[in-house]
């Protein structure tokens, strides 16, 4: 039975949940979204900090850690800005680190957005 996490994020119009967990798994993606609700489009080092604060947020929420993030898929439109993610990730993540994917995309959902993340915990029962 999978359960929805409330991570302390405005509810916007898409169809889905920002964390959801189901059999001791949380699945969960963020990208730079404010507690309003509103995108941060300004510079790759603050919205790389905001995604992974909102990440934080959602593994805390659903009782975990963020030693407890086995995948991260990163979804960026400027390879460019890998290195200022790299840093930014170190912030939040030690090693071991999870499992990660780093992907160059056309576009995000919202013009100047550039970085998205999904993520993948174990977080025990």
């Amino acid at each position: 039975m999978k359960e929805v996490i409330d991570v302390g994020l405005a509810a916007i119009a898409q169809p889905f949940s920002w964390a959801v967990k189901a059999g001791g798994l949380l699945f969960t993606t963020h990208a730079a979204v404010r507690a309003d609700g509103s995108i941060d489009t300004g510079p790759i080092e603050q919205q790389a900090r905001l995604t992974l604060e909102n990440i934080r947020r959602a593994v805390l929420a659903a009782g975990g850690q963020m030693s407890d993030v086995a995948q991260v898929l990163i979804y960026m439109t400027d390879e460019k800005d890998m290195p200022i993610i790299d840093t930014v990730y170190r912030e939040f993540f030690v090693a071991p680190y999870p499992n990660r994917s780093s992907v160059v995309v056309r576009a995000l959902v919202v013009p100047g957005m550039r970085v998205e993340m999904v993520v993948y915990a174990a977080i025990n029962q």
